[in-house]
């Protein structure tokens, strides 16, 4: 590490007295200090900073010669070293160097721009593809990784094909056990996956299906190597972005690979794949056509094998997976809302002690299967595995959605069934719990009219309007006649003819 500090002062010294651009001779002082800055040494981009080198780099991006992609490599590295701009913006850049500081910050925020223009990407896959070792590859690659979190640069490099390069590269590597390109096979599928997250360089890569990427990502998922598993599921759920990917894929048969993929990690297998798979499984089932085919394709057996995770980031993505396979599929939501076994599942995960986003996960899930599917077998299974207490705390959750939704579940439950609704109601004080609700004075507009949709849906049975009145409800209700919201003022209004109506 001695021999890098004393070769980067040196190649700072060479560049800094060099008076001529002359390309061969600063290409090898170019490629020490790119290779510092890689191998982050302690203070390399302040030491670059330091030494008066930017000017002359700024001429060289200035004149696109064969150095410019160098020099932007160099400049890349150094912005990803943010303390470089400190060291300016803190004033212990040279006092009587404006010319330098100044062209530093430029020249900082100019290099992606620079390298746009540069077809750095063709530089690049030649050199990636010339490597003669791993450890090369991996400064390639790292460059590739730096320059990709630019939006323009991705989609140039899925122009100039970065991604296939990548592909091809993770296939001649694929099999062996050296952990050296183990390493590159890691970086690379990473990179991919970040390369997918721009909208027009995932679908480029995408083609229609038959993009030679989107082929060896499908490869991934049947891999032995974890990170290709991982790095193919999350690029899957990264072309999953749109409906018409999602209904091609399915054509293609993804599913069945991702629920192969999910089985093998069950027990004892890698959290981050199952996330991953769990993922892409979600955003699949996205499009209403595809719910109904992964219902008849048997994808809900397949993941239940998935509810004996003990992982709560599985138990999150699967509750999570399942509430998108039953929104707005009433029939999906039939099948899982009659199933014992989960029901019971869900119930434990109500409770998870740990873990809110686990609750609040199981809980939104047991109001989408009532509300989606409004069947009384539903209600009757939800309530006897002793599940509408959730609901009910579910309904004073800070979260506006989830209160909106457990209201909604109430209310349809109580249309349902209300004899099996009496008990659970009364133990968990839900009608203290709305009435304050109605009277909570920045309480959200749609949360009232919820709250005002299950009292009307109480009104309907004679012992339920007997409690309602018992605890004064119309006084909470007639305060909300003249609210500014016509909508709700309307609601209220009427809701308080039924309950004045004593038959």
């Amino acid at each position: 590490s001695a021999d890098i500090v004393n070769s980067l002062c040196e190649a700072l010294k060479a560049i800094s007295v060099s008076t001529e651009l002359i390309e061969e001779e600063l290409k090898p002082h170019l490629d020490t200090v790119l290779a510092a800055l890689l191998e982050k040494k302690k203070d390399a981009a302040i030491d670059v900073a330091k030494s008066g080198i930017l000017p002359i780099l700024a001429q060289a991006l200035q004149r696109k010669s064969s150095l410019s992609c160098q020099v932007a490599l160099v400049v890349a590295e150094m912005a990803r070293e943010g303390r470089t701009l400190e060291y300016y913006k803190t004033g212990n850049g040279k006092k009587n160097d404006p010319l330098c500081s100044c062209s530093a910050v430029i020249m900082i925020y100019s290099a992606r721009e620079a390298l746009a223009q540069l077809d750095v990407a063709d530089v690049l896959i030649f050199q990636l593809k010339q490597a003669p070792d791993a450890e090369r590859r991996h400064v390639i690659l790292e460059i590739l990784g730096s320059l990709g979190e630019s939006d323009t640069l991705k989609l140039q490099f899925a122009e100039s094909g970065v991604p296939e390069a990548l592909s091809e590269m993770i296939r001649s590597l694929q099999g062996g056990s050296d952990p050296h390109d183990l390493c590159s096979i890691k970086i690379a599928s990473n990179l991919m996956v970040s390369l997918l997250l721009g909208d027009e360089s995932m679908q480029k890569c995408f083609g229609e299906g038959s993009g030679l990427v989107y082929q060896d990502v499908l490869s991934w998922l049947q891999s032995s190597n974890t990170q290709l598993q991982l790095s193919g599921a999350l690029a899957i759920a990264n072309f999953a972005r749109n409906d018409s990917n999602c209904v091609k894929m399915l054509d293609l048969g993804v599913v069945p690979h991702i629920l192969t993929l999910l089985e093998q990690h069950v027990d004892e297998g890698d959290v981050s794949v199952q996330h991953a798979g769990l993922s892409a499984l979600r955003n699949l089932a996205i499009p209403a056509t595809n719910k109904v085919r992964m219902l008849e394709d048997g994808v809900t057996d397949r993941i239940k094998t998935l509810l004996r995770s003990d992982m709560p980031p599985v138990q999150f993505k699967l509750l999570g997976t399942l509430r998108m396979m039953v929104d707005g599929h009433e029939e999906a939501a039939l099948v899982l809302g009659r199933d014992a076994d989960l029901l019971d599942r869900i119930m434990e995960w109500c409770e998870a002690k740990d873990h809110a986003g686990v609750r609040g996960e199981a809980s939104r899930l047991l109001a989408a299967l009532i509300r989606h599917s409004q069947n009384s077998e539903v209600v009757r299974e939800v309530a006897r595995a002793n599940g509408i207490r959730h609901l009910v705390s579910m309904a004073s959750s800070e979260h506006v959605i989830m209160q909106n939704e457990a209201l909604v579940a109430l209310a349809i439950a109580s249309a349902i069934d209300i004899e099996s609704m009496k008990d659970p109601f009364g133990e968990a004080d839900l009608l203290p719990m709305l009435k304050k609700m109605l009277e909570d004075p920045v309480g959200a507009v749609e949360v009232k009219f919820s709250a005002l949709g299950l009292i009307c849906s109480l009104a309907n049975s004679s012992v339920m309007k007997e409690a309602l009145n018992s605890v004064n409800m119309k006084e909470s209700i007639s305060k909300l006649t003249d609210h500014s919201s016509s909508k709700l003022a309307s609601q209220a209004s009427s809701i308080l003819t039924v309950l004045g109506d004593t038959s």
